[in-house]
């Protein structure tokens, strides 16, 4: 069963712009690590993971955007609740810690870094969508 466009957009709080310009980042990122992976290209592993940067970037300044005009249109409460669901998931938290420590353990091959810590971040969004999934009906 696949969502749809308002479902995805109701349960994980993006805008439909943000939607497209993470699912652009996850198409490069594949195109990128496919060409790493066949040495076709000389790429760092941060150079593979730079398209989830760049998105994570945009998105957070999208979302500044939108929030300050939500706040001016007198929206304080819409604009303050969007402003913290994103940036937990992007910036300041789950999805860009991810992204940090798999880089890292990719490049620097560090054995304390264990993939159940890496995993963490992504257990604790998997837990607040469902949180999200189960408020938003």
């Amino acid at each position: 069963m696949l969502f749809s466009l308002r479902e995805l957009v109701q349960w994980l709080g993006f805008a439909t712009f943000e939607l497209l310009l993470q699912a652009g980042a996850l198409a490069l990122f594949s195109l990128l690590l496919v060409l790493k992976l066949d040495g076709v290209a000389a790429l760092s592993w941060w150079g593979v993971f730079g398209p989830f940067f760049a998105a994570d970037g945009l998105s957070t300044y999208f979302t500044a955007i939108v929030s300050v005009r939500l706040f001016q249109d007198g929206e304080k409460r819409l604009a303050v609740l969007r402003l913290f669901w994103v940036l937990t998931l992007l910036s300041l938290n789950l999805k860009f810690v991810f992204e940090m420590l798999l880089c890292q353990k990719l490049v620097e091959q560090t054995p304390e870094l264990w993939y159940g810590l890496i995993m963490s971040p992504v257990f604790i969004l998997l837990q607040l969508l469902m949180i999200r999934a189960c408020r938003v009906n």
